[in-house]
C-alpha cells in the first residue's frame, strides 16, 4: 500500500513539474516575441501580422485571428485570445 501511495505522489509531482515547465516555456516565448517585435520596429520591419489580425477583426473573423496569432507566435489559446482581445480593444479606441 505504501508503495502505491509513493508512486502516486511521484506521479503527481511529475505532473506538477511538467505544468510548471510548460508555463515557463510560454512565458519565455511571450518575452521573446516582445523583444523580437521591439527589434523589428527599430529596424523598420513592417508588422504584417498585426495588420492581418486587424483585417480579420474588421471582417468579424475573431476566431481566425486567434488561430493566426497562435500559428505565428506559438502561444497557447488563452494567450492568443488575450492578445486578440487587447488588439480589438485598441482598434476600437
Amino acid at each position: 500500500m505504501n508503495y502505491a501511495v509513493a508512486l502516486g505522489l511521484m506521479g503527481i509531482g511529475m505532473i506538477i513539474g511538467i505544468v510548471c515547465s510548460i508555463s515557463q516555456i510560454r512565458s519565455d516565448i511571450k518575452r521573446i516575441n516582445i523583444n523580437v517585435n521591439r527589434i523589428a520596429k527599430q529596424v523598420g520591419v513592417p508588422d504584417t501580422v498585426t495588420d492581418e489580425l486587424n483585417s480579420l477583426l474588421l471582417e468579424g473573423k475573431r476566431i481566425k485571428a486567434i488561430k493566426k496569432y497562435r500559428e505565428v507566435t506559438g502561444v497557447g489559446l488563452i494567450e492568443a485570445k488575450e492578445y486578440v482581445d487587447l488588439l480589438s480593444e485598441t482598434e476600437l479606441k
